[in-house]
């Protein structure tokens, strides 16, 4: 029982992304429609639930937990949660707790992530024009994300921004990007755009804008050197060589990452994705439920022993190859 979780391609699972809620307070245009239609709270695991099966994953080897959406930061109670987990950072079973979110709620609670042991967080942004901003996000306001920045520095959170590169939107802003996250001492990642739920081929077409195009933009300005930094996540990472500045790629479109893929995604209901690619799930509930460790544990082990090779993404062909029906707010990103 204490033999490490590995999957059939023999890549060990030492990272848990945890989806606590499928609520957002924005609306992102290529996240999720509008007008979504999200689970009924009763059918959410309770934060108990949620800390149970954490907890089971990290006596199961597990070292490194982000919590995801939605957006988490909007589930009532979830610093509950963050309390228990911080047990596990304590006692030196977990290396790293930390989240992604879109800033909107950083502000409320980055002194409390901090004083749990959160050293870093994801903020989603994607652009640093007020008007983009509202029109990307739906329901968003930049000024309450550049709040929580504020706020998460002055707790003294690293920040990594994860900006989606979309064509025709904030194609523009690549520099401006850049610059602003070096002057303010914050990583940078861009982002393909995924084929995660029902939004509509063409749509995705249009807002493709492959990496490789976008870093041949930036070494117009830039001298740049390819770093061998690899946390066995999906990005790639350059450096900048005029401002020593990081800058990540994560490309599931024009370069399959999953070769070292070494994670697994739990939903807010229970459901273990083994790839954020492909439909393959187990749900954990019944275990979870079954108040046995042993169960729980080796509901784990079967689904593990599940995990795909890795995903089918691709947009060649002018279509869409490999799209999930599940929106991203589903598992987590």
């Amino acid at each position: 029982m204490d033999a490490p979780l590995i999957d059939p391609f023999q890549r060990p699972v030492s990272y848990l992304r945890v989806s606590v809620t499928d609520r957002c307070d924005f609306r992102c245009s290529y996240c999720m429609s509008e007008d979504m239609t999200f689970l009924p709270k009763r059918e959410l695991l309770t934060l108990e639930e949620l800390d149970t099966v954490s907890t089971a994953f990290i006596r199961l080897g597990v070292r490194k937990l982000r919590i995801t959406g939605g957006e988490p930061l909007v589930r009532r109670g979830i610093m509950t949660y963050f309390e228990a987990m911080s047990r596990h950072l304590e006692t030196g079973a977990l290396d790293e707790l930390t989240l992604t979110t879109n800033g909107s709620q950083l502000h409320r609670f980055a002194g409390d992530l901090a004083g749990l042991g959160v050293r870093r967080v994801n903020i989603s942004l994607d652009t640093l024009n007020e008007e983009k901003f509202a029109q990307i996000t739906r329901w968003g306001r930049l000024p309450s994300v550049m709040r929580g920045i504020d706020a998460a520095q002055a707790a003294g959170l690293r920040i990594k921004i994860n900006a989606v590169a979309l064509k025709g939107f904030n194609e523009d802003e690549l520099f401006d990007m850049v610059e602003w996250c070096a002057a303010r001492d914050m990583d940078l990642t861009f982002i393909e755009v995924m084929p995660m739920g029902d939004m509509g081929s063409e749509d995705r077409l249009d807002q493709y804008w492959s990496l490789k195009d976008l870093r041949a933009r930036l070494e117009e300005r830039y001298s740049t050197t390819d770093l061998a930094e690899n946390t066995g996540g999906p990005a790639r990472y350059i450096r900048l060589n005029e401002s020593g500045q990081k800058i990540g790629f994560i490309t599931p479109l024009t370069h399959n990452f999953c070769e070292s893929c070494n994670r697994v995604r739990l939903t807010c209901t229970g459901e273990l994705y083994m790839c954020l690619g492909q439909e393959d799930r187990a749900d954990l509930r019944p275990a979870l439920r079954s108040s046995t460790a042993p169960a729980l544990d080796e509901a784990i082990r079967a689904a593990i022993r599940l995990k795909p090779k890795g995903h089918d993404f691709d947009y060649s062909r002018q279509k869409v190859d490999g799209q999930m029906p599940r929106h991203m707010s589903h598992t987590g990103g």
